[in-house]
């Protein structure tokens, strides 16, 4: 008989529940199978996104082909599945890690309508968050709809311990399944780029780095993008190269100091907006809060392609969109600065700057709210207040008072003095030369007026409550 292991974003051997419980699983007579599914439909091509997720994979791969063999399928998961059965009649059992939230979510309920009709017993498991979606509720039996109280119970539930999982190569069906589905994934991993740092071992190195020198100061040390202490973790929890039973493991482990404290509370947001995303599927394509659903967006492309470039002459939200196209990531701090002036300055919206988050972050994940944008935006819960709208200079000078991270990635300011980098429109024409930017041809001018761009937003926002209003009562009406 055949037991698969359905591998997806969870590319790593030890802690991963659904493999630790498929070995235990076997019996002499069962034979493993290894499987990922390649699946074009989900493709976004020429993207930091894309291709760091593929690298990983096939580094994946390639560690499991020195003692075993990943078997690669390429095309539609149901379609896959026929084929697979038909090449192994005997398949009975299928074990995965669950996904509860976008395409996942779809993919999963389709493929075990399948297992069903063919028979074929499937388990699956919890596997990428300290709490699942539907594991801490309110007393009515209800989700949350705010943080706090969520937090409240979540800090005081017991976490899971990392799991050792027994990898038994000799019990790993080692032949290549389908060989033509191979070569096309060999073809598509020749065409990456080169990465480093990949697969388990450098995910663990990472997290020892960042418990090592990082958590202590995490607190105070988080939001300054110049001295870069974030964990660099989330684009290894992304890919499942780390299980966060793993983090929360190697945290406990640790003196209790607040930045700690402040990074455990940060894992709890990660399993709350999981939650959020879980019990509302559309958050995607429309605004959690019904009375943001008539926000009169202004989507000037033009300013869009300049935001999408770092060309907006705000310079921390230049080096922030800089930092972003060159390495495929962005500090946390910037990627709310960089949302807020999208979605409130230029009123653009927010579904245009997810959908580019999506194409150029590494580590994005909608449902652990990788880019914010819901929240940025305030169209989410109420975490983020509607006329929250973030002063782009005045977060500058708060974040990176020196400007020593604008002129890493801004380096057309790297002469400005401290004193101009926040705001180097107010240069004089002798000061332009002085220090060699000459604005509206080295650098832009602001492409608008913070101050009444921020007047502008909150009316508009205010008007979409109203309209919500006026809608519901005449629904209330009929």
């Amino acid at each position: 008989m055949q037991t698969v292991m359905w591998f997806r974003r969870d590319l790593r051997i030890q802690d991963n529940k659904a493999l630790y419980h498929a070995f235990q699983d076997l019996t002499d007579e069962d034979e493993l199978i290894l499987l990922f599914q390649v699946n074009p439909a989900q493709f976004l091509e020429d993207s930091h996104n894309h291709h760091a997720f593929f690298a990983s994979l096939a580094y994946f791969k390639e560690k499991i082909d020195e003692k075993a063999q990943l078997q690669v399928q390429y095309g539609e998961p149901i379609e896959l599945f026929k084929q697979l059965k038909k090449a192994l009649p005997d398949w009975n059992k299928i074990y995965f890690n669950e996904d509860t939230t976008g395409f996942g979510a779809k993919r999963d309920d389709e493929a075990k309508k399948f297992f069903r009709q063919n028979a074929i017993d499937y388990f699956r498991f919890q596997d990428h968050y300290l709490h699942g979606a539907n594991e801490i509720k309110n007393q009515q039996g209800k989700a949350y709809k705010v943080f706090t109280p969520y937090y409240n119970q979540w800090k005081e539930r017991v976490k899971e311990t990392p799991l050792k999982v027994n990898f038994q190569a000799e019990a790993v069906y080692s032949k290549a399944l389908f060989p033509a589905d191979k070569e096309k994934f060999e073809e598509l991993v020749a065409k990456l780029p080169k990465f480093k740092n990949l697969g388990e071992e450098a995910a663990q190195r990472q997290l020892k780095k960042f418990v090592k020198n990082s958590v202590e100061n995490y607190e105070k040390a988080r939001d300054i993008p110049s001295l870069d202490q974030t964990s660099h973790l989330s684009q290894y929890l992304r890919t499942g190269e780390l299980s966060i039973r793993t983090v929360w493991q190697a945290l406990q482990e640790e003196e209790v100091f607040q930045g700690r404290n402040t990074f455990q509370r940060e894992l709890c947001w990660r399993d709350f907006y999981n939650m959020i995303f879980t019990k509302h599927p559309r958050q995607q394509n429309e605004p959690i809060q019904a009375q943001f659903r008539f926000i009169q967006w202004e989507n000037d492309k033009e300013k869009f392609k300049k935001w999408q470039e770092g060309k907006t002459g705000f310079p921390i939200v230049d080096a922030a969109m800089r930092q972003l196209n060159e390495t495929g990531w962005m500090h946390n701090c910037l990627r709310m600065i960089t949302a807020s002036f999208l979605t409130k300055d230029l009123l653009i919206d927010w579904r245009w700057g997810e959908q580019y988050f999506q194409q150029q972050l590494i580590d994005y994940d909608p449902a652990s709210n990788i880019g914010g944008w819901q929240w940025a935006a305030s169209t989410g819960t109420d975490a983020v207040p509607y006329f929250r709208v973030f002063n782009p200079a005045t977060q500058s000078q708060k974040f990176d008072k020196e400007g020593k991270f604008i002129k890493k990635y801004v380096k057309e300011l790297k002469n400005v003095p401290e004193k101009l980098i926040h705001q180097p429109e107010k240069m004089t024409q002798a000061e332009q030369e002085e220090y060699g930017v000459i604005l509206d041809k080295d650098y832009p001018r602001p492409i608008v007026d913070h101050k009444e761009r921020r007047k502008r937003a909150i009316s508009v926002y205010e008007a979409s409550k109203e309209y919500a209003r006026e809608v519901e009562a005449d629904q209330d009406e009929k």
